[in-house]
């Protein structure tokens, strides 16, 4: 059985979620200590507990220790099976964390399944639903899989009540190299928000259009979702290249303002864009497991993060693979296989 520390690398739910999946797919079982020991609250919350969950559904899998609190599991997992599945976080819990745990087993099932999500889908900490949708899911594709992905209802922290719709067509995954983005194809820049004043959209729409002045006026757009959906608040920034997609996000939060949230997210797509990297720091996270499943490939990507390298230590315990961080004369790094 493989030990895992959970208070190591970044320390948080990721480790838990790339070992769930690493596990299914491998068929190794695992224990892990010290669940999210780096943070203020440590051991598996809602959110965790529904992709432990999750796991043991599709992957036909047992588990101690599963219940909130818990800093402690043992997984023993089984067959990953297809079918038609609904999770449902019962939080703002981060529906996407939980699609991080079931996809990639899901991917080696022997015929599709149907995934329903429901619960945070703009949360802050995790990726949003556009950015599963336009950058993620692409590169997923283009190594055989047809995913697609619906987003039903947004779902705001701390109300969630958001859904999601996903259906899976598995094939083996074939490795890819992700090194060139390619010539910009488009920019857009837009403030979504739900039972909150207007004018904080607005001023997030300002402030970014301020720090990217080069982005044509017309590209910038301010929508309304319905109060029911609310309250809630985000501004997405993307930006589309040939062979791939960058979202940069902000999320509205009591104690920061419109101003602040918009310049930190038009600062973060400004060093993404002056880079020439294929993917953003958020991005080169996801890849490294459906890489590694793939048993090789390579891309390009800007500074790795805590989260990338923790899961780079993940993915060698279960696999034996040792992927590498190589710094460039561009400043990106590139990312492949030993």
């Amino acid at each position: 059985m493989i030990i895992i520390d959970g208070s190591g690398g970044e320390g948080g739910g990721q480790v838990v979620r790339n070992a769930l999946a690493l596990s299914l797919v491998t068929g190794q079982p695992f224990r892990i200590t010290n669940i999210r020991g780096r943070r203020d609250k440590p051991g598996l919350m809602r959110q965790h507990l529904t992709a432990v969950e999750a796991a043991c559904a599709v992957g036909g899998a047992e588990c101690e220790g599963a219940a909130v609190g818990s800093t402690e599991i043992s997984f023993t997992p089984g067959r990953v099976r297809a079918g038609d599945y609904h999770f449902a976080v019962g939080t703002a819990g981060s529906t996407s964390l939980v699609l991080q745990t079931v996809l990639m087993p899901l991917l080696t099932a022997e015929a599709p399944s149907r995934l329903v999500l429901e619960g945070g889908t703009h949360n802050l900490m995790a990726p949003l639903f556009e950015f599963i949708e336009r950058a993620f899911l692409p590169v997923i594709n283009r190594m055989g899989p047809r995913v697609s992905a619906r987003l039903m209802r947004h779902g705001f922290f701390p109300r969630g009540g958001g859904r999601i719709e996903m259906e899976i067509a598995p094939t083996r995954l074939a490795r890819i190299d992700c090194l060139d983005r390619g010539a910009m194809k488009s920019v857009s820049g837009t403030a979504l928000f739900a039972a909150l004043p207007y004018g904080i959209a607005e001023r997030e729409i300002k402030t970014a259009r301020k720090f990217l002045s080069d982005w044509p006026e017309e590209a910038f757009a301010v929508r309304q979702l319905p109060e029911e959906q609310g309250p809630g608040n985000a501004l997405l920034l993307e930006a589309v290249f040939e062979h791939a997609t960058e979202i940069v996000t902000g999320f509205g939060k009591l104690g920061v303002s419109a101003e602040s949230l918009a310049k930190t997210a038009a600062q973060r797509m400004a060093g993404f864009l002056a880079s020439d990297a294929f993917a953003g720091p958020y991005l080169a996270d996801q890849l490294l497991l459906p890489f590694a499943i793939a048993g090789g490939g390579q891309f390009t990507t800007v500074k790795p993060s805590q989260h990338a390298r923790t899961a780079a230590n993940v993915i060698e315990r279960f696999t034996g693979q040792r992927w590498l961080f190589e710094q460039g004369a561009s400043g990106s790094h590139l990312v492949r296989l030993a």
